[in-house]
């Protein structure tokens, strides 16, 4: 009976680093490595962003992926069924065409902006107002009251609008002393 389990315990590990190599492997197939056809990225007529290899294209959304402090780096390409065609680990690998037509997709998808101050945090029912300085511009927008700024890996707080754009503080310890007060309100 222990033997039994000792093969079961044994297979079960054996399958997981199988699906560690596997995932490698997916993300070794990236822009440049693996045997794969080159990634081509472009806007066609639909109005859609397109990414092909070989005789596989689709159209794709982009999801930028952490860190953060490496905005041209990490961009997972995912289809309509939210699948990862391609992951791009760095948009100087790609073609100037394909490496133009992402860098519109990012800026289209919505970027990061950097908070300088915190201005006025104001509650309503169920949305909160926020009235900050960022390094491009004052600017005021809305979270849902239980969408709270969460820490990033490698520091920092991340703080995402009911459109989906994210603000950013990079380091939270030198913030003026009204921002900091402001922000810890909200903060674990």
């Amino acid at each position: 009976m222990s033997e039994s389990i000792q093969l079961k315990g044994e297979r079960e590990m054996e399958l997981a680093r199988d699906r560690r190599r596997a995932a490698r492997a997916r993300i070794l197939r990236d822009v440049g490595g693996g045997s794969e056809a080159p990634l081509r990225i472009e806007w066609r007529q639909d109005s859609q962003l397109w990414a092909s290899r070989g005789d596989d294209a689709r159209t794709v959304w982009v999801a930028r992926l952490f860190p953060w402090s490496e905005p041209g780096r990490y961009v997972s390409l995912r289809d309509h069924d939210d699948e990862e065609f391609a992951l791009v680990s760095d948009l100087a690998s790609l073609d100037a065409d394909s490496r133009g037509a992402l860098e519109d997709a990012l800026a289209e998808a919505g970027f990061v902006l950097e908070i300088a101050h915190i201005i006025h945090v104001e509650e309503e029912i169920e949305i909160r107002t926020w009235d900050v300085e960022t390094r491009q511009g004052r600017r005021s927008f809305q979270t849902m009251r239980d969408e709270w700024p969460r820490d990033v890996p490698g520091g920092g707080i991340l703080i995402r609008d009911v459109s989906g754009d994210l603000y950013r503080i990079s380091d939270p310890a030198s913030l003026d002393p009204k921002s900091r007060k402001l922000l810890w309100a909200y903060v674990d």
